[in-house]
């Protein structure tokens, strides 16, 4: 349970900035002028996301708690297609032939560690009961962070309609808040916080170790926060999704250096495909930018030219 808490416990650390002043551009000020949600609406907001990303952080945990990391960061990768999903009902995408080759790839890369349970089981000392729990919670999670990401765009866009700093902090922050007040109870509920003690003397690297490695987890967590918010605000939930599932082939690699995980051929494909289909996605991106910008050119000569006749 500490594990599911280190994931939303940071945001004090993020509590001065609200003091800070940054310098921006007018147009990133910009707000669209409209009625300021009421204080009801912006609660009922944050308390909703914060109980889905407390049940969400409580799936990982479990997925992680009885799955190889290879297993289980590549598992992750299914979170893009479930985003999308979301996306297409929530905020309006538009799945284009780049889009659906990004998404059949990363769901096939994910789907294909079901079928080689034995090494993976060997490897964590699990049941293959257990696997298949960690399996499920696993993909029940990515599907979560994939609500949630499409929720945070849906409000942002339909509620909020703020693109300032503050905004997103809020965002961050009072959500951060609901998930670890809900966790907190959750810890003392379940009366796992008389085996944190003992958890933190049968750490191997020591108390001091034990300590840093959960709060320097903390703040990762929180400049992940701040990145995926941003990009939500300034892009899509898909695209910041997108980029976090850039690092998950990675991940794989790191567990078998530092680990000593397996990583057999069935991975190395399905690594394979994740990369695959995220530069997939990456050229769709690409290519709605350049549309995007011909659109406003074109567009500027109208003006332009409708400007010299009216003179």
């Amino acid at each position: 349970m500490d594990g599911t808490l280190v994931a939303v416990a940071g945001f004090p650390i993020l509590l001065p900035f609200y003091c800070i002043q940054l310098s921006k551009s007018p147009e990133r000020e910009t707000i669209i002028q409209t009625e300021r949600p009421s204080f009801s609406v912006l609660a009922s907001i944050y308390i909703s996301l914060g109980l889905l990303s407390a049940a969400d952080c409580y799936l990982y945990s479990v997925g992680l708690l009885y799955l190889p990391v290879s297993t289980f960061s590549l598992i992750c990768a299914s979170q893009l297609a479930f985003n999308a999903c979301f996306s297409f009902f929530l905020n309006s995408l538009k799945f284009t032939p780049f889009v659906l080759n990004s998404l059949i790839l990363l769901t096939i890369s994910s789907t294909l560690l079901v079928f080689q349970n034995d090494d993976s089981t060997d490897t964590t000392d699990t049941s293959k009961g257990k696997y298949a729990i960690g399996f499920i919670c696993t993909v029940a999670a990515s599907a979560g962070y994939g609500l949630v990401l499409s929720l945070e765009q849906l409000a942002f866009k339909k509620v909020i309609k703020s693109k300032t700093f503050t905004a997103m902090l809020d965002m961050i922050v009072y959500t951060n808040l609901v998930a670890s007040c809900v966790i907190v109870v959750g810890l003392f509920a379940s009366s796992e916080w008389k085996s944190l003690a003992r958890e933190m003397e049968e750490y191997k690297l020591g108390k001091v170790s034990y300590v840093m490695n959960l709060v320097w987890t903390a703040i990762t967590w929180q400049v992940f926060s701040i990145g995926s918010v941003g990009m939500i605000v300034e892009a899509s939930s898909l695209f910041a999704n997108a980029i976090s599932v850039l690092g998950l082939p990675i991940v794989p690699v790191l567990a078998v250096v530092f680990f000593h995980d397996k990583m057999n051929g069935l991975k190395v494909i399905a690594m394979l495909l994740a990369i695959w289909g995220f530069l997939s996605f990456v050229f769709q991106h690409h290519l709605n930018d350049c549309k995007s910008e011909t659109y406003q050119r074109n567009t500027d000569e109208v003006s332009r030219a409708s400007s010299t006749r009216n003179q």
